[in-house]
C-alpha cells in the first residue's frame, strides 16, 4: 500500500479549499450520500505519479480511501460548525487565494516562454561579471576610518590578521580570522573588490576601503582560476531567475494600473 505522508497530514483548510475547487465533474466515491468528484482524485493522483508512484489499481485504492477519510472529517467539522469560525473562514480563503495565484501564474510562465537566447545572454552577463579568477580573502570590518587605520599599524608592526580580525564587527567571519573562503569579485560589493583585484597575493590594504557596511582591512591570500558551470548547467538556475523577474515585472504593471483606495 502507498503511503501519503502529505496526503495523511492534509489540514481541514487544504481540505475544504480542494473539496470547493474540485467539486463539479462525476463521482469518484460517494460518502454519507456527498459525491467525492473524480476530478479530486486525479489531483491525488497526479500528485503522486509526479512524486514517483506507479499508476496501479493500488494507487487508485489509496487515493480512494484517503478522500473517503478525508470527507469524513469534512462532515463531521461542518457538524461541529469549525467551517463557520472566522480564523478557519480566513485560512480558508487564503488557502484559495494562493491556489489561485499559483495556477494563473503556471498558466502566465507557460504562455510567455523565456527564450534560450535570453537565457543564453543573461549567462553571459553572469559569466563577465565573475570573470575569471577565484580570490582567497579575509577582511577586518569596522566601524570607524580611524579604527581601520589603527588596524593597519597594528599589521604593519607585525600583527597576526587573524587575531585582529577579532575586533571585526562582521559575525560571519570575525570568529574565523576574517577568512571569507573563495569568491570571485563580482560577489563583493565594488569598492571591495576593486580593492580585492588591485591587491598582490599576500598583500593587505594599506588604507582603508569604505563601503555601505562599514570600513574594511582586506588581505588577499591567494587566487586560482575560476570555472564557470558551462551554460547548460546552469540553464535551469538561470530559467528560473528570469521567470521570477517576469512575475515581478507583471505584478508591478498590474499594480500600477490598480485603483487602491
Amino acid at each position: 500500500m502507498h503511503k501519503f505522508s502529505k496526503l495523511a497530514t492534509a489540514l481541514f483548510v487544504g481540505t475544504m479549499m480542494s473539496a470547493s475547487l474540485m467539486a463539479a465533474g462525476n463521482a469518484f466515491v460517494t460518502v454519507n450520500g456527498v459525491a467525492v468528484s473524480q476530478n479530486l482524485a486525479n489531483v491525488f493522483i497526479s500528485e503522486q505519479k509526479a512524486q514517483g508512484a506507479p499508476d496501479t489499481p493500488e494507487l487508485k485504492a489509496a487515493v480512494r480511501e484517503e478522500l473517503i477519510r478525508r470527507e469524513l472529517l469534512i462532515q463531521e467539522a461542518k457538524k461541529a460548525g469549525v467551517d463557520k469560525r472566522p480564523e478557519v473562514a480566513a485560512q480558508a480563503e487564503a488557502a484559495r487565494q494562493a491556489f489561485f495565484v499559483r495556477a494563473y501564474i503556471q498558466e502566465y510562465v507557460k504562455k510567455n516562454p523565456i527564450s534560450d537566447a535570453r537565457l543564453q545572454a543573461d549567462y553571459d552577463k553572469i559569466k563577465a561579471q565573475l570573470g575569471n579568477t577565484e580570490y582567497k580573502a579575509r577582511h577586518i570590518l569596522v566601524v570607524s576610518e580611524d579604527d581601520a587605520k589603527a588596524i593597519i599599524v597594528n599589521l604593519d608592526k607585525g600583527a597576526k590578521f587573524e587575531e585582529l580580525a577579532k575586533q571585526s564587527i562582521d559575525p560571519g567571519s570575525k570568529d574565523n580570522g576574517g577568512e571569507l573562503g573563495w569568491a570571485s569579485a563580482g560577489n563583493f560589493v565594488k569598492p571591495f573588490s576593486d580593492a580585492l583585484t588591485g591587491l598582490a597575493k599576500g598583500k593587505y590594504t594599506t588604507t582603508p576601503v569604505k563601503s555601505d557596511f562599514g570600513y574594511h582591512v582586506i588581505l588577499l591570500e591567494d587566487t586560482r582560476p575560476l570555472n564557470v558551470p558551462a551554460f547548460d548547467e546552469l540553464k535551469p538556475r538561470i530559467l528560473q531567475q528570469a521567470q521570477s523577474e517576469q512575475i515581478n515585472k507583471m505584478v508591478e504593471g498590474l499594480r500600477a494600473k490598480a485603483k487602491v483606495e
